[in-house]
């Protein structure tokens, strides 16, 4: 007997996250996986000397000089605010951005050389880190349940400052799950985009979208999600709609 199609867990996340983020007032915007250095790293405050930069990291296209497989969605936050400010609307922007990334990595349970990731950037007048910590607060509520518990860690990343990470304690686990980094948008990152940082400033974030299903629906292992077998997307509900496009 033949089953009916259905959705990945990923889209049926992307979904369903969305529609979280679209009560809080984000809009969805997508880019190109295929990203330039600019985009990928200078304009996000990434020193030429970044380890990031190297191949043990990154994905550079062989004969292509300067292209590479993207290694996290916060180009989309260059791109966005670039396209924003030449057509002359100045901010508030509020984006979330879900999207495949690549990174040049060893796998393991938690680890894949593909996944993906869901950027958030909100900018505006008088937005504070209590603004972002609230954000995510209000977001794991309705995503996990009322009872999940958090935590925020000091850290640093170029493009943001102060920065934290996230985790989420993953209950199958018994164990801390980090979810990824956040913080605030660096003036330089708004100077690249084209922002008076003067006026405005931010936040954006980062968590990896296979951590955040395997949280919700305890799965123990992230490369289950690009393991091609197709009863895995039978033990997932779809129920939500596609999120509404803001932007290319």
């Amino acid at each position: 007997m033949n089953q009916p199609g259905r959705l990945h867990p990923i889209s049926i996340a992307i979904r369903d996250i969305a529609a979280i983020f679209g009560r809080m007032g984000f809009g969805v915007a997508f880019g190109p996986e295929l990203e330039d250095d600019w985009h990928n790293f200078t304009a996000l405050n990434v020193p030429e000397d970044h380890p990031a930069r190297d191949m043990q990291d990154t994905f550079w296209i062989k004969g292509e000089p300067g292209k590479v497989l993207r290694t996290h969605t916060s180009p989309v936050q260059i791109r966005y605010m670039e396209e924003q400010m030449k057509k002359g609307i100045k901010p508030p922007y509020r984006i979330i951005v879900p999207g495949k990334v690549f990174r040049n990595e060893a796998t393991d349970s938690t680890h894949e050389a593909q996944f993906f990731q869901l950027e958030g950037l909100a900018i505006g007048e008088d937005i504070s880190f209590a603004n972002l910590k609230g954000t995510f607060t209000q977001f794991f509520k309705e995503y996990f349940g009322p009872s999940i518990k958090t935590r925020f860690r000091p850290s640093f990343f170029p493009f943001t400052e102060p920065s934290m990470e996230v985790d989420v304690w993953f209950e199958k686990e018994q164990k801390w799950l980090e979810l990824g980094g956040a913080g605030m948008v660096h003036p330089k990152v708004l100077e690249n985009a084209g922002v008076d940082p003067k006026k405005y400033q931010g936040f954006a974030f980062g968590p990896g979208l296979e951590r955040i299903v395997m949280i919700k629906y305890g799965i123990p292992d992230a490369r289950l999600f690009h393991s091609g077998d197709i009863r895995f997307n039978y033990a997932f509900e779809q129920t939500s709609v596609p999120p509404k496009q803001v932007t290319d």
